[in-house]
């Protein structure tokens, strides 16, 4: 039976990408893609194109979101809107005030929907922090030590729980929460693949934690089997394996740059005021103790495996800059 999709947050690449493929899929009715501003022109690196989506201009944080899923009898919402770094213009209450209060207005407007069906939700493995007391490897259950206390993984820790208060409210809708680890990939523009194409990188002193990565074509292929099936409940979501910062920055050809914490610290504050690279007090955490998350559960679920390791999908980003390792030679 054909429906109707909503998804946000299509101005940006992955949203753009869902809502493409989505679009292509001949079972859906209609593909509904809402942002803040419309979507650029995405023919560009790879010839992305929304296809038959329809856009609409919306500011989630206004009630006219509920309007859009009444009047088009929405079925599905992919949640795709989270923005994991302050805009120059917006700043960070702006930026909260968009993913918190734009992600509550959604789900109110879910909860009042007779129509919707299917609610997918991005989230992030940040929920889970960066602490020295973590486990090494975290599952959905595992609660963190230290759990986020400031700026997008604080976000997304309240949005996580207003999921689950509309899951709760409405057990008639099958509800996905979806923790992706760093998305990486050739048309990814995130902190972390800006903080790779730097000339240099800093580091912090005596730390050399673990990273995880999900290829954005296994983002895309895990979101649009959440959006047409059931799959309800709580997945982590990264390619298999793990990266230690030191192998990343050899792949990279790049020097690193060892500092205390604290200089490290003042550089970002210097480098976030200029609006060059994000060096977020998350971003100086993750790169002093790292993370990873066991993906087991997503796999049980879906039968099926990310194309993409962690390694292949920097491999991947590293290609599409034209980045090469020292010598040549994968380390």
């Amino acid at each position: 039976m054909t429906h109707t999709v909503l998804v946000t947050g299509v101005s940006r690449h992955i949203g753009a990408r869902v809502a493409s493929v989505l679009a292509a899929d001949p079972d859906i009715g209609r593909v509904i893609g809402v942002d803040t501003v419309p979507p650029p022109s995405l023919t560009r690196d790879g010839g992305i194109s929304l296809g038959r989506t329809e856009f609409v201009r919306v500011d989630l944080r206004s009630p006219d979101i509920a309007q859009v899923i009444a009047a088009a009898d929405i079925g599905t919402v992919v949640h795709m809107s989270l923005v994991s770094a302050p805009s120059r213009s917006g700043g960070r209450a702006a930026m909260k005030e968009h993913n918190v209060i734009g992600t509550m207005q959604l789900l109110g407007a879910c909860q009042r929907s007779a129509t919707v069906r299917r609610v997918v939700v991005r989230s992030t493995t940040a929920v889970y922090g960066s602490s020295p007391r973590d486990p090494a490897v975290f599952t959905e259950d595992l609660e963190p030590h230290d759990g986020p206390s400031h700026g997008y993984a604080k976000d997304a820790v309240e949005v996580e729980g207003y999921v689950r208060g509309f899951a709760r409210r409405r057990p008639d809708v099958t509800v996905s929460l979806l923790r992706f680890a760093n998305f990486m990939g050739p048309g990814v523009d995130s902190p972390l693949t800006r903080y790779f194409t730097q000339p240099v990188l800093p580091t912090v002193l005596g730390f050399d934690p673990r990273l995880q990565f999900v290829h954005e074509d296994d983002a895309v292929e895990v979101l649009r089997r959440m959006a047409t099936e059931d799959h309800p409940g709580t997945f982590n979501v990264a390619g298999v394996g793990v990266l230690l910062l030191s192998q990343c920055t050899r792949r990279a050809g790049r020097p690193s740059l060892p500092l205390p914490a604290p200089a490290f610290t003042t550089l970002g504050n210097a480098a976030r005021g200029l609006g060059l690279v994000e060096y977020s007090p998350e971003q100086l955490r993750l790169m002093s103790h790292g993370r990873a998350v066991d993906t087991s559960r997503l796999e049980n679920e879906l039968g099926w495996r990310p194309k993409f390791t962690t390694a292949a999908a920097f491999d991947d980003f590293l290609r599409s800059r034209r980045l090469q390792p020292f010598g040549g030679v994968r380390r």
